[in-house]
């Protein structure tokens, strides 16, 4: 080999630009703007754009650009191991072109199918854990690990989905009320209060970037020796949900009071907040929603038909400003369908909670025996 040709072998390699003529931060806020359903198709254009994809730096341009879009995770309950939680992400095809013939639009259409789709699991079974999402993180906090309470705590990143291991909290919990307001994750309950330490951090806050958590002054209300069953985030109050009763706490004010007495004779199961009101199923399978401002629980009208009753194993989320229903349906055999839902939720003129369904799928099939443990939704 000559020497003009081992100093060509050992120079750097040009990387080459993710758009011709174009300098790469621009072409970076072109592809950021590009909506997430149509990311496998551009990662075929180049080993570059398959890498800008999965890289930070798009997720953060989409988040100043404010292109972020909701996407919603499942965890899942197997019948073959009760205590490891399957993990599924929703897909969404991509929208129709409008331009295509009226023909071809309907026969895609058909094809068009909304799906969960498997990501890998948390590494370590629990059960009875805490879920909240900031940003496009979820944390899985505690649950109970060969009947003992953990502290520790499961990240997973939506961007990547990878799992690492979080701060762990100050004290093991199971059945916790998690909330997340701001930038910061509350967790509180799920813990006896039978040491010092264990009264001192019922509850705790963990702030992003400061890697350990910081005691909350707790409630002295009797709810302490409770365990909590469901929680929400309404105007910057965290609702914890016991059997019987529950606290609010104001973070602003650092203040704690008792749930309303309306609010806890008609929360049932797992419910979530749109435009401030928060929705979850009544005694008879109905959708209703508890105006906080208005102190009373109103049924979400024009969905009656669409829906089935949702006696049990369904729960909610907030799916960019719309109303996700996930609830186990009825399947052939052995298995058992998984469906979906989405509704558009406002107040009419009258002060009503009306609801459109955007759409109701089966999208996916598990083993009978099977069980939804929550749904999150994350802006990705």
């Amino acid at each position: 080999m000559s020497a003009a040709a081992a100093a060509s072998s050992a120079a750097p390699t040009a990387v080459a630009p993710l758009i011709p003529s174009l300098p790469d931060d621009v072409a970076v806020n072109i592809i950021a703007r590009v909506p997430r359903s149509q990311h496998p198709t551009l990662s075929l254009v180049s080993k570059a754009f398959r890498s800008l994809l999965s890289s930070p730096l798009l997720f953060s341009a989409r988040r100043l650009l404010r292109r972020t879009q909701p996407s919603l995770y499942l965890a899942l309950r197997h019948p073959s191991s009760p205590y490891r939680h399957l993990w599924f992400t929703l897909h969404l095809p991509p929208a129709p072109d409008p331009t295509s013939p009226k023909q071809q639009q309907q026969q895609r259409h058909r094809h068009r199918r909304r799906r969960l789709v498997p990501i890998p699991p948390v590494p370590s079974p629990s059960i009875g854990s805490a879920f909240a999402a900031v940003g496009p993180l979820i944390y899985v906090l505690g649950g109970s690990v060969n009947d003992v309470a953990s502290p520790h705590v499961w990240v997973l990143d939506c961007r990547f989905h990878r799992w690492r291991s979080g701060p762990a909290m100050r004290v093991g919990r199971e059945f916790a009320a998690a909330g997340v307001v701001g930038d910061k994750l509350y967790v509180m309950g799920g813990c006896t209060v039978d040491t010092w330490s264990r009264a001192a951090h019922w509850a705790e806050v963990l702030v992003p970037g400061g890697g350990s958590w910081a005691a909350v002054p707790s409630s002295s209300l009797d709810v302490r020796e409770k365990w909590m069953h469901a929680s929400a985030v309404v105007d910057g109050r965290i609702h914890a949900m016991a059997d019987r009763g529950g606290v609010v706490y104001d973070v602003d004010k650092e203040v704690w009071e008792s749930v309303d007495s309306e609010l806890n004779m008609g929360w049932r199961g797992r419910a979530c907040v749109v435009d401030g009101v928060l929705y979850c199923y009544d005694y008879l399978g109905k959708i209703r929603g508890f105006d906080v401002k208005e102190g009373v629980w109103k049924e979400l009208k024009g969905v009656e038909s669409g829906l089935p009753k949702f006696l049990c194993g369904a729960t909610m989320a907030n799916l960019g400003g719309n109303l996700v229903v996930v609830w186990e349906g009825k399947g052939g055999g052995k298995e058992m369908e998984v469906w979906c839902a989405e509704i558009a939720v406002k107040k009419d003129e009258h002060g009503d909670l009306v609801g459109c369904i955007c759409w109701s799928d089966p999208v996916l099939k598990v083993s009978n025996g099977s069980s939804i443990v929550n749904c999150l939704a994350v802006a990705l």
